[in-house]
């Protein structure tokens, strides 16, 4: 994986952040960024000059859920790679997937939590 590739993590729950970014970092992600919720993910990427090439997002969070996050992202054009995940129902999930790839993002898979570096590492392939 290139070092400059860089990942936003999306997360409500401080121990799923801490273990994909360990994840991460274990696969070779060099530039790491959180947030707890969609609303400070979308102050994350207004500071950023350039977009993360990949966004892993919860899609149940406190104040902007992953729903209405990816609502945002369309209107931002985000051109990036985005896996969405859920510690709830599966079904939602999928849901949730073909809501975002409908809506124009891509989408490059789903995880459950908790999430293995096994799984991780098949969606985000160099």
């Amino acid at each position: 994986m290139p070092s400059e590739a860089s990942v936003l993590v999306v997360d409500d729950d401080e121990g799923s952040q801490e273990l994909l970014s360990e994840m991460l970092g274990l696969m070779g992600f060099k530039v790491l960024y959180t947030a707890e919720n969609g609303r400070l993910a979308l102050k994350v990427l207004s500071d950023l000059q350039r977009p993360p090439k990949f966004l892993i997002c919860d899609i149940y969070m406190p104040e902007m859920d992953g729903f209405e996050f990816m609502d945002q992202l369309v209107a931002q054009h985000y051109g990036g790679e985005i896996v969405l995940m859920t510690g709830g129902d599966p079904e939602m999930l999928r849901v949730a997937r073909d809501i975002t790839v409908a809506r124009g993002l891509h989408v490059l898979g789903t995880l459950i939590k908790p999430v293995s570096l096994e799984v991780l590492s098949s969606i985000l392939k160099p």
